[in-house]
């Protein structure tokens, strides 16, 4: 069954046209996603809990990412897709109350996966919730996601910064976090992909 997004402006409103997913992703056309961090407080810092990619994704395959991010269906809502997405790929039960906005972001970047060319457009709605919980026991999507695993997010950050081809995270998404848990944004190094 095809996907439809919701093409949408610079500030990821919908401008009442549909684009099918294929579309949009081969030829360059804004839309939108849901973001959730999942977070849990240490003595020192924050771990963040990072999703590794099923070898199927079409886009960065294998690879270490936010906790939970998908695209936002046409005539949907960020926060219902949020956590429709949240329990989709990782099984965890939130409810639109525990999830908290932390802001929002554009990426844009062009990379060869599987043999294609993919074009990523987005506009993300990104969304924080605190809970401490064992990786492990979670249901994953294998469809969608490997695993699931707690990472220091100052290690990741750095990571990032240093190219570290075992993370996918959008370096703006982890900012825009980094900035809702009171911690300076930090300069990180795009990937050359990134526009």
């Amino acid at each position: 069954m095809a996907e439809f997004f919701d093409v949408v402006d610079e500030q990821g409103k919908p401008t009442g046209e549909r684009v099918e997913r294929c579309v949009a992703h081969r030829e360059d056309i804004r839309h939108r996603t849901a973001h959730v961090w999942v977070y849990r407080r240490k003595e020192q810092g924050f771990d963040v809990l990072l999703q590794k990619r099923s070898m199927q994704k079409d886009s960065f395959p294998g690879r270490y990412d936010t906790s939970s991010a998908g695209h936002i269906q046409a005539g949907e809502e960020p926060l219902p897709s949020a956590v429709r997405e949240l329990f989709e790929e990782l099984g965890i039960s939130a409810s639109e109350e525990e999830l908290e906005v932390a802001g929002t972001f554009h990426i844009h970047y062009e990379k060869e996966f599987h043999g294609q060319m993919f074009r990523d457009n987005e506009f993300s709605f990104v969304y924080a919730l605190e809970k401490d919980l064992d990786a492990a026991s979670l249901h994953v999507q294998k469809e969608e996601v490997e695993s699931a695993a707690w990472f220091d997010l100052e290690y990741v950050t750095e990571q990032c910064s240093l190219r570290n081809q075992t993370f996918c995270v959008p370096r703006q998404g982890l900012n825009v976090l980094r900035v809702y848990l009171g911690l300076p944004a930090r300069e990180i190094v795009s990937f050359p992909e990134e526009k």
